[in-house]
């Protein structure tokens, strides 16, 4: 089953999937943020993707395969939601990864975007979260633009300067949601009225 966005495809990643990991997340410069560095072979892919996979039957949710609609057997990316464990504490983690050839084009945020609202409203989350590295300015921008606001910094990986965390709850979400439906509304309004006008 495929979920949709204006231009993307959405499916549940599959064992098939692992060379198209690699080749996203084992390229250098989809790591420059990245503090582990990109994946070193196909089997550390292999291994991560077993990991989504288990966490696909725990949870029944993970990241997302994602292609175009234009070109929907191509992958260009994963991400969307999953579980992550920080200290005692389960969050419901917003990220993504996408291929060189698909930066620039505004899919990270309608990505984070939908996955905001398959997590509210058919999930029924309470909270989402994000970690974002403190120079990663490209994603904080993506972040901030979908709604989550800057929280904290944790120290999630060793040896590294803190990330900052971001949040959202669902009620903050649905007040976004419906004060971006009245701006719709009355734009639509001053479109119709301008329109009437001798």
């Amino acid at each position: 089953m495929h979920l949709q966005t204006p231009r993307l495809l959405l499916r549940a990643m599959r064992p098939s999937d692992d060379k198209d990991l690699f080749r996203i997340y084992g390229d250098p410069a989809t790591n420059t943020f990245n503090p582990a560095g990109p994946y070193p072979d196909l089997a550390h892919a292999q291994k991560v993707l077993a990991d989504r996979l288990r966490s696909y039957q725990r949870y029944g949710y993970d990241s997302w395969a994602i292609a175009t609609q234009d070109a929907p057997d191509t992958l260009i990316g994963f991400g969307g939601l999953s579980v992550r464990i920080h200290g005692d504490e389960t969050i419901h983690n917003l990220g993504y990864r996408f291929a060189t050839s698909a930066w620039g084009k505004g899919y990270a945020t309608e990505l984070s975007r939908f996955a905001l609202e398959y997590g509210f409203r058919e999930l029924g989350l309470d909270m989402i979260s994000a970690r974002v590295r403190s120079h990663h300015q490209a994603s904080i921008r993506v972040l901030e633009k979908t709604g989550l606001r800057f929280i904290k910094e944790i120290h999630d990986v060793d040896n590294a300067p803190p990330s900052l965390f971001y949040s959202i709850t669902q009620q903050a979400w649905q007040a976004l949601v419906a004060a971006d439906n009245a701006a719709d509304i009355h734009a639509r309004c001053l479109c119709n009225d301008a329109q009437r006008l001798p």
